[in-house]
This record gives C-alpha cells, sequence and structure tokens, in this order.
C-alpha cells in the first residue's frame, strides 16, 4: 500500500490543493459553509471511487505481473496489454532481453557442443597410440617396462576424467542402468591396475562381495577406477582392501598418508587438494576426481564417503536396495 501511495502523490497532493484553494476562497468571498461544503463533498465522492477502481485495476495488474514469476523464459507471452507509453516501453524492453537472451544460449549451446565434440575426437585419438604403446610393453617385462605401463595406465585415466568431466556437464549424458554383478565391475578395474600394483609393489586384498547393483556399469566402473587410483597414489607401502562392508556398502581401504581430519569435508570440492595434495605423492592431483566420483554416485542413485584417520583412507560407496537414479 505504501508503495501505491508513493507512486500516486501526485495525484493526492493536486487533491490536497484543490481543497485548500476551496477553502481559502470560500473565506475571502465570505461565501456561506453550505455552498462549500456540498461541492467539496461530491468532489471528494468521485475521488474516492476513482481511487477504489484504479487500486482494484492496480491490485489485478500486480497479480499478473507476480504470477509472471513462475512462468518460463518466454515473459513477454504472458505480459498484460500496456496502457501506458511507460509500460509499453518496459514490455519492448523485455522482448529485446528475452531476443538476446535467446541468441547467447544458443551460442553457448553451440559452443559447448563444439567442445564436447573436439574433446571426444581428440580423446579417440590419443587412445589410439596410448593402445599401442601398451601393446608394445605388454612385450617386455623389466621393472622399466612396469613403470611406464603404469604411467601409461594413468594417462588413460586422465583421458577418461577429461571425457567425464565434459559429459557430466552435458544433457546428452547417457545412464544404462541393469542390475549387474559387483564382481565383474571390481574386477575390471583392478585388472586395468595391475601393472601399477606390481611396480609399486602393494599387495591387494580382494573379497569378491556375492553382491549384484542397479547400477550403471560404465560410470560405476569410472568410479572405482578413480578411487584405485587415489589409494595407489597415495600408498607408499602396505596394501589396498577391496571388500563389501554391512550395509550393501563397498569399502576400498589403503594404507597410505591418510587425510587430515580439516581436510575430510572439503575432499569433494572441484580443484580441491588440501595438504594431502601438496605432498609428494599428490603433487600432480588436480582435485578433479573425487568431485567427479560425488557427482557421479549422486546421480547413479549411490552415496560415496570417505574416512581417514590420518593413517590410510576408507572409502565407502553405498548402494541403497530401493534408490532410484537420480536425473
Amino acid at each position: 500500500m505504501l508503495l501505491y501511495l508513493k507512486s500516486r502523490w501526485r495525484g493526492i497532493a493536486a487533491f490536497a490543493v484543490f481543497v485548500a484553494a476551496s477553502g481559502v476562497c470560500a473565506a475571502l468571498y465570505s461565501l456561506p459553509f453550505e455552498a462549500v461544503l456540498y461541492p467539496a463533498l461530491l468532489v471528494a465522492a468521485f475521488a474516492v471511487v476513482t481511487a477504489i477502481l484504479d487500486i482494484s485495476r492496480t491490485a489485478r495488474r500486480h497479480g499478473a505481473l507476480s504470477a509472471l514469476r513462475a512462468l518460463p523464459d518466454d515473459l513477454s507471452d504472458y505480459l498484460p496489454e500496456p496502457d501506458t507509453i511507460a509500460e509499453e516501453d518496459l514490455s519492448e524492453i523485455i522482448r529485446r532481453l528475452e531476443d538476446r537472451i535467446s541468441r547467447l544460449t544458443d551460442d553457448f549451446s553451440r559452443r559447448e557442443s563444439d567442445t564436447i565434440n573436439y574433446y571426444t575426437m581428440w580423446a579417440h585419438q590419443i587412445k589410439t597410440p596410448i593402445s599401442a604403446m601398451s601393446l608394445i610393453l605388454k612385450n617386455t617385462d623389466t621393472p622399466e617396462s612396469r613403470r611406464l605401463s603404469a604411467e601409461l595406465s594413468r594417462v588413460s585415466q586422465y583421458v577418461d576424467m577429461v571425457m567425464a568431466y565434459l559429459r557430466l556437464g552435458s544433457d546428452s549424458t547417457d545412464y544404462t542402468f541393469r542390475e549387474t554383478p559387483l564382481d565383474d565391475i571390481l574386477r575390471a578395474e583392478v585388472r586395468s591396475f595391475a601393472s601399477e600394483f606390481i611396480y609399486r609393489k602393494i599387495a591387494l586384498d580382494f573379497t569378491p562381495t556375492g553382491k549384484t547393483v542397479l547400477t550403471d556399469r560404465k560410470w560405476l566402473g569410472f568410479v572405482i577406477g578413480q578411487v584405485l587410483s587415489n589409494a595407489l597414489k597415495y600408498t607408499r607401502e602396505g596394501k589396498i582392501s577391496v571388500f563389501m562392508s554391512p550395509p550393501d556398502t563397498l569399502c576400498v581401504r589403503d594404507t597410505g598418508i591418510g587425510i587430515p581430519p580439516e581436510d575430510l569435508p572439503r575432499v569433494f570440492e572441484p580443484g580441491y587438494t588440501g595438504m594431502t595434495g601438496r605432498s609428494e605423492e599428490g603433487r600432480h592431483s588436480s582435485g578433479i576426481g573425487l568431485y567427479l566420483c560425488k557427482m557421479i554416485c549422486g546421480r547413479l542413485g549411490h552415496t560415496i564417503r570417505i574416512e581417514s584417520d590420518g593413517n590410510g583412507t576408507s572409502v565407502y560407496i553405498l548402494f541403497p536396495k530401493h534408490s532410484a537414479p537420480v536425473d
């Protein structure tokens, strides 16, 4: 109401000046009080009726404009017909802003599509020499070849990480949910790190889970691969254990350098590396891997969490029995 009165202050001021001027004129000419009161009442009645109609009209327009907040971006199609030149100008400004936003959105979508297409092509091209080098290294069994195989496997994983990062931000991300034996995914990911386990002389304690989970095999495999990669990166000696922890929770536990308590709440933030990332083992850490794991698990309907007491790290992935994938 205060805003309404503020917007009509000129009319209210004009009416007050008119009443005051009428009173002054009546006093100067010594007119009877009744001669002044009657026209003043007529004018006041007219002003009240006009104010009621104006308030009603303003309330309707305010309601119509307030409803636009819940409407889609094409607001101009729902705007009430303008009654004044100012409203017509505002409607035209809104239409021009919509056109500009539409052009910017189309341009952004095109650039995003071009970027994804470029890196997809790049990933396929870079995979060819990676595969060729991997085949060459498999024909030799020396400490140097095992180390090169481990580093080559990490390069391949970085390529997969780039593609996962791009696809997660795309509207065309594909998910195929099926009842999948968890052990099949685990064995495939462990096998891909075989050369690194051997080179680093890290023992693997794998306990078959015997579980079948509703998931997307490719994306869950990416998450498990990232977890194993981190475990290997930050474990100088000892072992990595993979087992099922009740209820329905996969655990990957290492005997590595661990994570400081102050870093644990932020390990899933994009780009965050913390004290562990500044260590010798994590000097090349990007802080993207765990962020992607968190995003992917959320979309798969799984839950991921990390525990560390400063002496090793445990990563838990919970598979709720009746959880639905998140769009």
